[in-house]
């Protein structure tokens, strides 16, 4: 029972962070349309590029605009794609048009220099995919035209990517040919950079890369690992499908700027080596194993990393080397 009630209330607590993010991040989404996506009049695709059309040509307000498109699109997505998958979706169909009428009375108080749209389009992109991001991390999402997507997708199988890609296309094209082609690459640069914060926030930023070898020259591959790159490693038993011959995979994981040292170095020891590569977001769960000319710590409290990684950063200002210490840890 007591376990159950920690689980319960870990899972309220949880819950509170999920809705409290929620709440964040589109107030920061409607400011952002309130101060600058639309005193720019940048159309970079999605239900805002719709409601700046609309109203640089029929002088329809965007809470209008907004609330009736999220509206009409929610009460779509309720009955083609039911009721489990559409809740998500209904609280930011309620709150956004409401910041954005609320984020409205500010904006005689805020004014932005819209000279720079450059800088403008990229801190759109920089601050909406960090608030996307923050949406999708937390098991929500904002509505608008990937419910479109999802319905052709669900009933057609039409790739969403390519329905997003479509939809928006249109968008940006018509606000190019309303505002100028410039906007269009404004908006493109919009979408690219929202597109890699959103990854970011979602997976988070790689410091390791995980490295599968296969290899002839196993023992010496270990040994370097071992006493080079001062780096632990794993051992698979497997069995090649159209050979049918046994070998070892070797499976380790280094951090990001030890990757060109470890390629580079295995395929100087096994011309016909074989590896893959991949981002390992996060590691958890092993020691950590730091070694240097001066000592070796064994350790998993948090305040030994911190200062350890405070040195390490000190000591490569200082002398512009990344080498002067090298820190590894144990899979």
């Amino acid at each position: 029972m007591e376990i159950e009630e920690k689980i319960l209330k870990k899972a309220k607590k949880n819950t509170f962070l999920r809705y409290l993010q929620l709440v964040i991040a589109l107030f920061i989404l409607a400011c952002v349309y309130n101060f600058l996506i639309q005193p720019a009049y940048i159309t970079s695709g999605g239900v805002n590029g719709i409601a700046v059309l609309l109203k640089y040509n029929f002088r329809i307000p965007s809470i209008i605009t907004i609330s009736i498109i999220l509206l009409l699109l929610l009460i779509v997505s309720y009955i083609f794609l039911g009721k489990e998958k559409t809740k998500n979706t209904l609280l930011a169909t309620i709150l956004y048009p409401l910041f954005i009428y609320l984020t409205g009375f500010l904006k005689p108080l805020i004014q932005v220099n819209m000279n720079d749209l450059l800088i403008i389009s990229i801190f759109i992109g920089v601050i909406g995919g960090i608030s996307n991001g923050i949406l999708y991390k937390v098991g929500f999402n904002n509505g608008g035209l990937p419910i479109i997507s999802q319905i052709l997708y669900e009933k057609f199988k039409i790739p969403m990517g390519k329905t997003n890609f479509v939809l928006n296309s249109i968008i940006v094209l018509i606000g190019g040919y309303y505002f100028g082609l410039t906007m269009i690459m404004y908006a493109i640069i919009i979408n690219y950079i929202n597109g890699i914060i959103v990854d970011k926030i979602l997976l988070g930023i790689s410091k390791n890369k995980t490295l599968y070898i296969v290899t002839e020259q196993g023992d010496k591959i270990k040994e370097f690992i071992t006493n080079d790159m001062h780096h632990s490693f794993t051992i698979f038993k497997v069995e090649g499908a159209y050979t049918n011959q046994k070998r070892e995979v070797i499976f380790t994981i280094v951090p990001t700027r030890e990757y060109f040292q470890i390629t580079e170095s295995i395929k100087l020891l096994d011309k016909n080596v074989f590896y893959v590569v991949s981002d390992a977001y996060e590691t958890k769960g092993a020691k950590w194993h730091y070694k240097n000319n001066y000592n070796v710590f064994f350790c998993q409290k948090k305040y030994v990393i911190i200062l350890y990684r405070l040195r390490w950063w000190i000591n490569w200002i200082l002398s512009d080397s990344r080498m002067l210490i090298k820190d590894t840890r144990m899979v």
